[in-house]
């Protein structure tokens, strides 16, 4: 059974840290692209960040590039989105998502609340 369990948030202060975690399960995330979208109060979803199967390619929002990185441990299957000089505006709900088999599967998505 493929599964996403997603951690990491909380309340950080404008230009803190937090490390978003992405425990996969069912599948092997080496083997599939991923991806971390977010969504604020009363905005759309947006993309954050994805990185390739392999692991070769990773993409970020304008945004967030040399802020936030992708990384991925396969002994733990698990990936992580590193998140430096946090800003107000990346107050959001942040999911993992991975399209295994064609089928899209979220992490329950963590809060992350960057305020002072």
């Amino acid at each position: 059974q493929v599964q996403l369990v997603d951690s990491g948030g909380g309340l950080v202060q404008p230009g803190g840290s937090l490390r978003l975690s992405c425990a996969a399960s069912g599948f092997t995330c080496l083997n599939y692209g991923m991806n971390w979208y977010r969504q604020a109060p009363g905005r759309e979803r947006e993309f954050v960040a994805s990185i390739s199967s392999g692991g070769v390619i990773k993409k970020y929002r304008d945004s967030v590039k040399g802020r936030f990185t992708l990384s991925r441990d396969n002994a733990q299957n698990t990936l992580y989105l590193q998140m430096n000089s946090l800003k107000s505006e990346d107050t959001a709900v942040y999911y993992c998502i991975a399209v295994v088999m064609y089928k899209d599967y979220w992490g329950q998505g963590p809060q992350v609340t960057v305020s002072s």
